[in-house]
């Protein structure tokens, strides 16, 4: 990019609608915003932006009016996909469709998911307990008392990576690469420019050539693992590379960042609301409660986007065939209208569970339960323990619309 380039952008007027900007994540300044818009104009057309034009629905009404009609709201990668993504051209000339099955419409997407569905079902979920919560006590039990560490890498990361590489049966020794993948699978702002993006596609290149051995592997001597479950699959056997590459894109960022996320907004989040965080120590009974509310407030994933197929009209706003829609999760959990005093954590919010950080209808996340599991084991695994995270310093964070999370959070543990 040249310098006049550069600094014509950075002259520009900035667009206070505009909710895309990677800085309003960075620097964790993005509820004023968001606020204003579900006030203001919750349903507003933004011309321009680093993705191009684009709906921006702040509102939890709306977005789940949206969400039930995937015939008119599409979520297919022919048309874009479920992020918010940007230049068309790029996109085309780089070939970005990376099917998946969450970003298809039915029937296709019908069969692929009820591949995957089963093994993240109620009895599957079960039997995954009694090793989730020895592997979590192993870690917890690794870490440092009344000294620093960083959270992210020690708890977050590794709970929900040696999770994954169970999952796919990947090998153990190598499971940090599933994290890597998942950072350049997940962030959006790579997207932007042929560099990163040619940077991005070696990456899921890589991914899926260490995946295409595990098939292979597994076609010989397959297992219970969701490889092996997907090459028994009609809907899935058979697929092609790109939408191999785009389905493991899928469960990773989906199996990783989201849970990931959570557990560091544990850390976090209770730590800027110590009354909650005590009320939570002295009864662990509300800790399944908790978790819904730490999944609520965090909302891992800011938004998913669809794509209109049809004129059609949201809330007496009409929207044309082709325009792109973010569904603005983050800000539809704080939708005063449903949740009162949503910029504070309640652990015992009545509704907590009503949150939309799963999505919902016919994309609702197929993952939900083995993240509210690993995350409920972790608050459990923690009370036994009397362990506390102290935030010592203020959190990284990722500087992107999309994944909204933590890449380090300094803490101390202490007992209490």
């Amino acid at each position: 990019m040249s310098e006049a380039t550069m600094r014509d952008r950075s002259e520009a007027p900035v667009n206070p609608f505009d909710v895309s900007r990677p800085e309003l994540y960075a620097e964790d300044r993005w509820q004023e915003p968001f606020r204003k818009l579900r006030a203001e104009s919750p349903i507003h057309y933004v011309p321009e932006s680093g993705f191009g034009p684009y709906w921006s629905v702040t509102t939890y009404k709306p977005i789940v009016q949206i969400e039930a009609l995937p015939k008119i709201f599409s979520s297919d990668s022919e048309r874009g996909g479920i992020a918010i993504s940007g230049d068309p051209e790029l996109f085309a000339k780089y070939n970005m469709r990376e099917p998946m099955f969450i970003a298809m419409d039915p029937p296709k997407h019908t069969g692929q998911r009820r591949t995957v569905a089963p093994s993240f079902g109620p009895s599957e979920v079960a039997a995954m307990k009694v090793e989730c919560a020895a592997r979590t006590g192993e870690v917890l039990d690794s870490l440092p008392i009344g000294e620093p560490f960083d959270w992210v890498q020690r708890v977050s990361i590794e709970l929900t990576t040696g999770m994954l590489a169970k999952i796919f049966g990947f090998p153990w020794e190598q499971r940090h690469k599933l994290t890597e993948w998942s950072d350049y699978g997940g962030d959006v702002e790579l997207i932007k420019n042929p560099e990163t993006i040619e940077l991005r596609l070696a990456k899921m290149q890589e991914m899926g050539m260490a995946f295409g051995m595990l098939w292979q592997e597994r076609m010989a001597n397959p297992g219970k693992d969701l490889i092996s479950v997907m090459l028994r699959s009609d809907a899935m056997r058979e697929m092609e590379p790109e939408e191999f590459i785009g389905n493991l894109i899928l469960l990773i960022v989906g199996g990783n960042d989201t849970t990931r996320n959570s557990m560091s907004a544990y850390a976090y989040g209770l730590s800027q609301f110590p009354e909650e965080r005590a009320k939570l120590e002295a009864n662990p009974e509300l800790i399944p409660n908790a978790v819904q509310e730490l999944i609520r407030w965090q909302t891992p994933l800011s938004h998913m986007r669809r794509t209109v197929t049809e004129d059609t009209e949201v809330d007496g706003v009409k929207m044309k065939a082709g325009d792109k829609v973010v569904m603005w999760y983050l800000s539809a959990n704080r939708d005063e209208s449903i949740f009162e005093d949503g910029e504070s954590i309640r652990v015992d919010r009545e509704n907590a569970r009503r949150h939309l950080s799963f999505g919902y209808g016919i994309h609702r996340c197929v993952g939900a339960r083995v993240a509210e599991l690993q995350l409920v084991t972790l608050l459990e695994e923690m009370a036994k323990r009397r362990l506390r995270a102290n935030v010592i310093e203020e959190p990284v964070r990722v500087p992107a619309c999309f994944v909204h999370g933590y890449k380090s959070l300094p803490v101390e543990l202490s007992k209490y």
